[in-house]
């Protein structure tokens, strides 16, 4: 079912509230109680009590992780299958040494990650236009989260229903990968939804948006894999973010958060996005 927002209107908040971000304090603890959980902000005081929470919001609802866990049961393009194991414990604690000390092995566009141009284009890979330069300002700032028509992938004329303003930089597109899990599968589906090569060139053409968010591995529906990926990142300009997690956040305006790792050289990195 297609949803209808009033952008225009989302916009002008937007621009009146632009020190959401900043609003956020931090008068909380490093390890706050959280409400329901049985563990305590002295949890280290016995361990019969260390219950670890993971929560996907924060703030009484101010902040919401909208990153996949790194695990291994992630689905994989290059597997087609999952991720398999990203973590070893070659200095361990237990085996005598006087710290923990893990290393960490996986594909640079594992679970939640953001695309360099240098990921289909070689010439911009040996020219360095890498994930270290990335624009920050373009990853972090007002954003639109918003639902798509669940039939279909994204083409011109999907593109053109959403009725998206000049002015909006940031969109986050919810489609049927989130209704269908796919990013909770063990193994990599071709039939996710993504951007044609006719949708991606009228989001060029005819939009001004620079960050592009979407619900599966990829932001180019797996036809036009390529073609679409060109298109896009052609100018430069316009930042993929793959693999978000957009399950259970209602459709509208925030301030979106990406920050990837410092990877000199790197076509992808895994990255950290919230929503404010």
């Amino acid at each position: 079912m297609t949803r209808t927002y009033n952008f225009r209107l989302l916009l002008f908040v937007a621009l009146a509230s632009l020190s959401l971000s900043a609003a956020v304090a931090a008068a909380s603890t490093a390890y706050p109680t959280i409400p329901g959980s049985t563990g305590t902000n002295s949890d280290c005081l016995g361990p019969d009590s260390l219950v670890p929470v993971r929560r996907e919001v924060y703030g009484n609802g101010k902040i919401i992780d909208i990153t996949h866990r790194i695990t291994s049961e992630l689905p994989s393009y290059e597997t087609m299958g999952t991720v398999g194991q990203i973590l070893w414990l070659p200095i361990s604690m237990k085996n005598g040494s006087l710290t923990n000390n893990s290393e960490m092995k996986l594909p640079a566009h594992t679970g939640t990650h953001v695309d360099a141009p240098g990921h289909v284009y070689d010439h911009y890979f040996d020219a360095g236009f890498d994930i270290d330069t990335l624009d920050l300002e373009v990853l972090n700032g007002p954003a639109l989260l918003i639902d798509v028509p669940r039939d279909k992938n994204i083409t011109a004329d999907v593109m053109q229903s959403l009725e998206i303003p000049r002015g909006v930089r940031r969109v986050l597109f919810r489609t049927l990968n989130t209704d269908r899990g796919l990013m909770y599968k063990k193994f990599f589906d071709t039939s996710y939804v993504g951007f044609m090569e006719d949708g991606a060139k009228w989001l060029v053409d005819n939009t001004d948006i620079k960050l592009i968010g979407i619900d599966y591995l990829s932001v180019a529906a797996f036809d036009d894999l390529i073609p679409s990926h060109l298109v896009l990142l052609e100018s430069r300009e316009i930042i993929l973010v793959e693999g978000l997690k957009l399950e259970d956040v209602p459709a509208g305006l925030y301030n979106v958060h990406c920050l990837p790792l410092r990877l000199p050289g790197a076509e992808g990195s895994p990255i950290r996005c919230i929503l404010m």
